[in-house]
């Protein structure tokens, strides 16, 4: 089955689903800063990064599912979770189904959270920025408006977001950690007193 309302359906998709999961990045890296306001508390920065990641997840399923629906090009229903194998463009659309198969991993290890060591789930959820990279490069190189004007407008804020999120998270940690260190240095030694008989303690 194919049609230009697929069409058009398969490209709104992938364009949106960039913006939103750009979004669902900048305020995850937002939410894991120390610094909170009266004015916008962190569980806000918190809840709009989970609503944000469930539209993102949302609409790569709508995604795949369109490009697997619409007959236009070979796109088999397997071809949408193995990320090898393909006919049609097989890097670009390796590298699309890579970015919904880490998608899958960090929405599942999410919700186990409790269950699992903060560590592993932590490092695990950091594969969120391979599946973002995965995704964008998948619609530079597959995408029919990839080279449009306001498409490269709109791919290049994406990125540029996204770099500076994580640059002033890096940026911010690095600070801490040499602001603790320095407290550390200037701690003051306990204070040995004198006891009655002139020892001391």
């Amino acid at each position: 089955m194919t049609s230009p309302l697929l069409w058009y359906l398969n490209r709104g998709t992938g364009i949106v689903l960039v913006v939103v999961f750009t979004l669902t990045v900048v305020l995850g890296v937002l939410a894991t800063g120390r610094s909170v306001s009266r004015w916008w508390p962190r569980f806000v920065t918190q809840g709009l990064h989970r609503g944000l990641a469930a539209v993102s997840v949302l609409l790569l399923l709508a995604h795949a599912l369109v490009a697997v629906v619409d007959e236009f090009v070979d796109i088999r229903w397997w071809q949408a979770v193995v990320p090898f194998g393909a006919t049609y463009e097989p890097l670009w659309l390796g590298l699309g189904t890579l970015a919904l198969d880490l998608t899958v991993v960090v929405v599942a290890t999410s919700l186990a959270r409790s269950r699992l060591p903060h560590r592993l789930w932590f490092v695990l959820h950091l594969t969120t920025y391979a599946a973002w990279v995965a995704g964008v490069v998948h619609g530079l190189g597959i995408g029919t408006d990839a080279d449009l004007g306001w498409s490269v407008a709109i791919t290049a804020a994406c990125v540029a977001a996204v770099v500076v999120a994580a640059l002033g998270r890096v940026v911010a940690v690095l600070l801490a950690r040499r602001r603790s260190r320095g407290e550390r240095r200037v701690a003051p030694s306990p204070v040995r007193t004198l006891t009655v008989d002139g020892g001391r303690r």
